[in-house]
């Protein structure tokens, strides 16, 4: 994995922690359900770019 692949990886999992801290609170249900939407899309670039190391050999995995 390249250093800005790991730093892209950082901040997914920054922002994976912000949103499931969010969840935890009091939120209406559009605001729930737009959280729950970002949570999953940056789950989904996490592995993304898990899968996109793997594919350039590299082991480098967080």
């Amino acid at each position: 994995m390249t250093d800005e692949q790991l730093m892209r990886l950082k901040v997914y999992g920054n922002n994976v922690q912000r949103y499931r801290r969010l969840l935890e609170g009091n939120l209406t249900e559009q605001e729930r359900e737009f959280v729950e939407r970002r949570l999953t899309e940056e789950q989904l670039a996490i592995q993304r770019l898990r899968t996109s190391g793997l594919v350039h050999g590299t082991s480098k995995i967080l």
